[in-house]
């Protein structure tokens, strides 16, 4: 196994014992004096630790925690606000998979969460992980400043909401009436996939405290490899299956949707793929060998199977 993927795997032991706490069915396990909640319904818990726990490369807690370690701050230290934004993750499938979206039967190579429990629960399942996020952000173990806490809830919130993640969806369910054309289909996506890719990246920056131009450079970075990560997806869409992807494929074409693979075919996809590893490569061009992981990432986004 590679250093990269060693690490890869660590960084996701940690995500993952992290948001075994965080989503325990007892209350009581926030840094808050006051307790305010109640109590934790057990079906609610057991369909949010099925939507969140044991699976995924949890690729963008990876991105937070080796972004803010160009600055110094430790996997330890960034792993709240890359738990949150995995909570923010995997509200969006939980709510993707659901009968009224992309109807999916299958995530992650086990049964969707409206499936294995039912569409209502799924719903409040997507609508609590969502809640924990910003829960998450607000608390000091995210990060000690309060200022820096409120402006990664602000981050959060843009990336997630109405001009990123959620808006982009909305943009994706008219695709399936309509045929967007290349730009329409880019924005789409930006929005769509490309948000929390682009958040992950400027998480790290605003955790270390960077300088403008070095959050430009992130910021440059996590858009590449952004459209890099649907566009592979897209692409796997059409030449993988649903084994090897552990969820269905071929699910664009089937509902008529516009992607870049159905307007300008695989080989011209395939280049398009370097030129965005391109792109993101140079977002990097001011930090020098401690960059290296996040230059890796930016290959196995390119390269990835599944």
């Amino acid at each position: 196994m590679t250093d990269f993927k060693k690490l890869l795997n660590s960084h996701a032991n940690l995500v993952e014992s992290t948001l075994e706490g965080l989503l325990s069915h007892e209350i009581g396990n926030s840094d808050d004096e006051l307790e305010i909640e109640v109590a934790r319904p057990g079906r609610l818990v057991h369909a949010m630790r099925h939507s969140s726990l044991d699976g995924g490369k949890r690729l963008r807690p990876f991105l937070v925690m080796e972004s803010a370690a160009l600055f110094g701050v430790s996997p330890e230290e960034s792993v709240f606000a890359a738990s949150a934004l995995e909570c923010i993750h995997c509200y969006s499938l939980v709510h993707d998979d659901l009968p009224a979206m992309d109807n999916d039967d299958l995530r992650r190579g086990k049964p969707t969460t409206h499936k294995a429990f039912d569409e209502a629960t799924a719903i409040l399942a997507g609508d609590a992980l969502l809640t924990l996020a910003f829960d998450v952000l607000s608390r000091k173990q995210t990060h000690p400043d309060a200022s820096v806490r409120s402006e990664l809830v602000q981050l959060y919130a843009r990336n997630a909401g109405l001009g990123g993640m959620v808006g982009g969806q909305m943009l994706d369910l008219e695709a399936e009436s309509k045929t967007p054309d290349a730009m329409e289909i880019t924005i789409l996506q930006s929005m769509k996939t490309g948000a929390l890719l682009r958040c992950a990246c400027v998480t790290g920056a605003v955790l270390g405290g960077a300088e403008q131009a070095q959050r430009m450079g992130l910021l440059q970075f996590g858009n590449q490899i952004g459209n890099a990560f649907q566009l592979a997806d897209d692409i796997l869409d059409v030449t993988s299956d649903a084994e090897t992807m552990g969820k269905r494929t071929g699910k664009d074409a089937d509902k008529g949707k516009g992607t870049l693979v159905g307007l300008y075919g695989l080989e011209k996809c395939r280049q398009l793929l370097d030129v965005y590893l391109e792109g993101a490569m140079e977002g990097l061009e001011d930090f020098g060998p401690e960059a290296d992981i996040l230059r890796e990432t930016a290959q196995f986004i390119v390269d990835r199977k599944n």
